[in-house]
């Protein structure tokens, strides 16, 4: 008996081979170019050319020292038996730090004091004999000039009474001596009170009462305290060797302090060094770096200036507010170097570079060909800077002329005109995809839409 097949699974079978048919169509009909869909289109971002104020930086770290700082080193070794002073505290000029013991240095001058007595009683002795000498020189003369003495006694007066001029005169110098010896003990007791060479605070103290420090005029001595103007800190940063040829003198910068989060600080470059600190020379790794100098121009350190109070609306009120950094904090800047005003400014990321000689080869192959050579011609390469300008749906590839740039925005100085619709993204797109004559779909940007 035959089994017959139901209408509903004769209706599916027909419907699934009728797909198929056309589904196998469409294909074939796209490979051999029956069916056009259209030209392909590219999405892409869209922002405008504006006129801004474009402010080039210059980015570098580093860390905080005081702008001036004097390391307190004795002349004179000893122990220590008076300290007035503390790590912290804030001192003026003239102010006694400390005393180094100068019982040695005050039995050094008694002894030269004795031995100046016993040089002058000598140049007294010399003295008398130079004199005696003188008379029996000038009698021996009046005698020879008469020829009734010998020549030979003559001369023997005669050397003798120079001789005796040489030892006055010998006489004096060991005097000299023994008054320049006494000065300088007189100097080194004097060496054993130290006082502040400037106002300043003790940013470091090296020494407690009762040590022994050692002091020598040819080489450094025991480093005892340093004294810092507190309220007057800098910036010590590591810049490029491609970047300081940007900086000048008296730029300002911006300051982060990573003790400070949050928070920015005004600052001046006072100081660019003129030689590198090269590391890793010889090597791949070889990094090149200048040291700039940035002064804090923000207040701050006021407590460490030695004025705890200041007078406002006829009361005392405690300086609050002013950040107090410290030697050896990290810090970042960035060094404003130069500034284009109201120029022509595209966002960074829509300069893209292009290799020009491709384009070249291109034309120079479909040249051969019709000349019936297919071999390429070897060009060099030619990379220009280019933007992407979007009109009527078209992106049309336009060489541009570039200048300063800051964290967002570049200076086109020829090329654009403010106010043109120039691709921003995607990066890929721009710096691979995108092509001359390309057709785009575009997504404006907030601010884009904002303004328009």
């Amino acid at each position: 008996m035959t089994q017959k097949t139901s209408p509903t699974k004769k209706l599916l079978k027909i419907a699934v081979a009728v797909l198929v048919f056309f589904v196998l169509f469409a294909f074939a009909a796209r490979h051999f170019g029956l069916l056009d869909s259209g030209p392909s289109t590219t999405a892409v971002e869209i922002a405008e050319a504006d006129i801004r104020t474009i402010t080039q930086i210059v980015s570098a770290s580093g860390r905080i020292q005081p702008e001036v700082e004097v390391i307190i080193r004795p002349d004179v070794s000893g122990e220590i038996i008076e300290l007035n002073v503390k790590e912290g505290d804030f001192v003026r000029e003239g102010d006694l730090l400390l005393r180094i013991r100068p019982d040695l240095y005050q039995a050094q001058i008694d002894n030269l004091n004795a031995n100046l007595l016993t040089q002058k009683a000598r140049m007294e002795q010399a003295r008398a004999s130079k004199l005696t000498a003188e008379v029996e020189y000038l009698s021996a003369k009046q005698l020879f000039e008469r020829e009734m003495i010998s020549e030979l006694e003559y001369l023997k007066n005669k050397n003798n009474y120079e001789a005796q001029q040489a030892n006055f005169r010998a006489a004096n110098f060991q005097i000299e001596s023994a008054k320049a010896q006494l000065r300088r003990a007189e100097e080194e007791l004097q060496q054993t009170v130290i006082r502040s060479p400037k106002n300043g605070t003790i940013s470091r103290l090296a020494v407690e009462r009762g040590e022994r420090v050692l002091g020598q005029a040819q080489t450094a001595g025991t480093e005892m305290m340093r004294i810092a103007r507190l309220e007057q800190m800098e910036v010590v940063v590591d810049v490029n060797e491609n970047d300081i040829v940007n900086v000048s003198l008296a730029d300002t910068a911006s300051i982060q302090v990573d003790a400070f989060p949050n928070r920015s600080f005004e600052g001046i470059v006072t100081e660019i060094a003129n030689s590198a600190d090269v590391t890793g020379g010889g090597s791949a790794d070889q990094v090149t770096n200048y040291k700039v100098k940035i002064r804090i121009t923000t207040p701050h350190n006021l407590l460490q200036s030695g004025e705890a109070l200041r007078r406002e609306a006829g009361g005392e009120v405690a300086l609050i507010g002013s950040p107090n950094f410290r030697p050896g904090m990290s810090g970042t800047v960035d060094i404003r170097t130069n500034t284009a005003y109201n120029v022509v400014a595209v966002p960074i990321q829509a300069v893209t570079v292009r290799d020009f000689s491709r384009d070249k080869a291109v034309n120079t192959d479909t040249t051969n060909v019709n000349n019936g050579n297919s071999s390429r011609r070897a060009s060099g390469e030619d990379f220009r800077r280019v933007v992407f300008v979007h009109k009527d749906g078209i992106a049309h590839r336009r060489e541009v002329e570039t200048g300063i740039s800051d964290n967002s925005h570049i200076e086109i100085i020829n090329g654009l005109e403010e106010g043109e619709e120039i691709v921003t993204g995607s990066f890929r797109v721009l710096s691979r995809e995108l092509n001359d004559g390309d057709n785009i779909s575009v997504t404006r940007s907030p601010q884009f839409a904002a303004r328009n």
